[in-house]
Parts: structure tokens; sequence; C-alpha cells
């Protein structure tokens, strides 16, 4: 399984536009390709996305995860700030460090809670939503993506894993914000994929 990370680099609106096309047409490939597509964790925005966490897997998944990784380009005039003179919004496309071991149920707090939003009388009713904090660190996730509360906590207990893998890895660098941002700066010259126009047509 390949863990994947979309990100605006806290790029302004039009990044964020780009960055859920860009999502959609991913998934859109995935499916014909294949692959099962299955998004963890989002971040959105009032004009799309700031970042999104993924997983691909399947026959075809490293094939597509290569076709994207890097920076993405989309070539357009803002949409929301039609006077602005820049015409060219990068967002990346990361491959994150393989899913660590899941912390245990003895290391983890679970609270159950009534699920809100879509998904019938039966989600809505019941307390099927799960909030889970993994005592050692603080970092808590809630998860009610799922129909039963026993898909849910397995389901936290992931995405806990997640964001433990990714304060280890911050923890590593010195400047871990600071190097990303750089990384990002020298590769926004060399775009994997360049999208053109409001319709996202491929260059």
């Amino acid at each position: 399984m390949i863990y994947l990370q979309l990100s605006t680099a806290q790029g302004p609106a039009e990044c964020q536009i780009f960055a859920r096309c860009a999502l959609q047409k991913i998934l859109r490939e995935a499916h014909a390709a294949g692959v099962q597509a299955e998004i963890l964790d989002e971040t959105e925005s009032r004009h799309g996305l700031l970042s999104a966490t993924f997983t691909l897997s399947g026959a075809n998944a490293d094939a597509l995860a290569q076709r994207w990784l890097g920076t993405l380009q989309w070539t357009c005039a803002s949409p929301v700030r039609p006077k602005h003179p820049r015409k060219n919004w990068y967002i990346g496309l990361f491959r994150l460090p393989e899913l660590p071991d899941v912390p245990s149920e003895s290391e983890i707090e679970y609270q159950t809670c009534r699920a809100g939003g879509k998904g019938g009388q039966h989600v809505n009713k019941t307390d099927s939503a799960v909030r889970a904090k993994h005592m050692a660190t603080g970092i808590s996730v809630r998860v009610e993506s799922e129909r039963s509360q026993h898909d849910n906590k397995k389901r936290a207990r992931e995405l806990l894993a997640l964001k433990l893998a990714e304060r280890h890895s911050a923890a590593l660098g010195q400047h871990a914000a600071d190097a990303h941002s750089q990384r990002y700066q020298v590769e926004r010259g060399n775009p994997v994929r360049v999208f053109c126009g409001t319709d996202f047509r491929e260059k």
C-alpha cells in the first residue's frame, strides 16, 4: 500500500482549487487503472483543499503514483482574483513513509459520540462516531466515516499511526518545515504534470 499526501504548501485560493481538481483526477485515474484509492484525511478550505492524505493499492498503484509524484502546475488566470498578474499555480504530491505499527488499545483513550452529517437515520441516531486520543502524545482524531463503531475504531487507530509517523518524521529534521518549503521551491520549476485553463486540460 502506498501512502500519499497532496499539499498546497499553504498556497493561495487558486492552489486550493487546483488541489481539489487534482485529487479528483487522481481518483478517476485510479478507478480506470483498477487501483483502489482511499482518502484517509482531508483538510478542506472555502475554495478547495489545503491537503489530503490517501492510499493507493493494487497491482498498478506504484505506476500510477509515479506519474503524479512531484510538483503539479496549473496555468490559468485566477478564477477568484481576475486582475491578479500571476498565471501559474503549484501544488505537490509527496509519498509518505509506510504506515508504522498501529498503537495498541492500551495506548489509546476512546470516546464515542453521535455521528453527524450524511449517512441516514442509522448513523445519526447511534453512537457510532469515535474520538481516539493517543495518551502519550495527546494526538487525537475523530472518525465517523464507517457505519459501525468497531470499524470507526479501527480507522481511528490507523489514522493515529499515520499522524504519529508524520510527527516522528518532522522530529527527525531540525528544520523540517523549512526543508519542506525549500524542496517545494526547488521543484516548482520542474513540474511532472501541467494542466491549463478552467477545464484543467493536461498540456
